[in-house]
């Protein structure tokens, strides 16, 4: 959460229903052996991605930063019988381990993995999705929004993470700062697009839902 009161916190997990045991591993995992754990959905917005799929019912799903595989295992719980979800990441080490992961999943047949920069990626799907969860570098998103808003279904999604950054996006911008630049950037760009519809949660370091409502 934006405000770090841990008793909260404590008491939201405590009334989320628990994460299955791969899911739990995949954290445990990735917290004792990765860098930038901060990275991982984990367990609460883990849970609110696996009910927004549910809800939305994607036959096709577009995840930019798959990480560890966590977010991916989520969203892919909501996926029609036929649905897919690709996941690119350009870190050829962590998506080894990802892979790991996500064969260890009953949904391993219907996400597949791509290494290398989503805007070489992107073009070569020939997909269109119902759902799009950038979770990136955060430099990049502006572009990777506009990358992908074509390749997205009129009334479709778009999900970012991140969005409130640590909170560095109410205090004062440092140009060289080009994570939090970025965020800013896309923050405002959403905000001012007439395409779509947007909302800003403050869960974990901030979640933004974007549904897209024309060309």
């Amino acid at each position: 959460m934006l405000v770090k009161d841990i008793e909260i916190e404590r008491y939201i997990a405590e009334h989320t229903s628990t994460e299955d045991e791969l899911l739990h591993e995949i954290y445990r995992k990735t917290n004792l052996s990765v860098i930038q754990t901060r990275m991982i959905s984990g367990h609460v917005q883990g849970k609110i991605l696996e009910f927004l799929s549910k809800m939305i019912k994607p036959k096709n799903i577009l995840e930019i930063g798959t990480f560890t595989g966590y977010s991916a295992i989520c969203l892919a719980k909501g996926l029609q019988d036929e649905g897919e979800l690709h996941s690119i990441d350009i870190n050829d080490e962590i998506l080894e381990t990802a892979k790991i992961m996500i064969s260890k999943s009953q949904y391993a047949d219907k996400i597949h993995l791509h290494a290398g920069d989503a805007k070489d990626v992107i073009p070569a799907l020939d997909k269109k999705f119902d759902i799009v969860f950038i979770d990136g570098d955060k430099r990049n998103y502006t572009d990777n929004y506009k990358s992908v808003f074509d390749l997205v279904n009129i009334g479709g999604f778009i999900f970012a993470d991140n969005v409130l950054w640590d909170r560095k996006v109410v205090e004062p911008l440092k140009s060289n700062d080009r994570q939090t630049v970025g965020i800013v950037e896309f923050n405002d760009f959403v905000q001012n697009d007439p395409r779509v519809e947007n909302v800003l949660f403050n869960v974990r370091d901030g979640m933004m839902i974007i549904r897209k409502l024309k060309n």
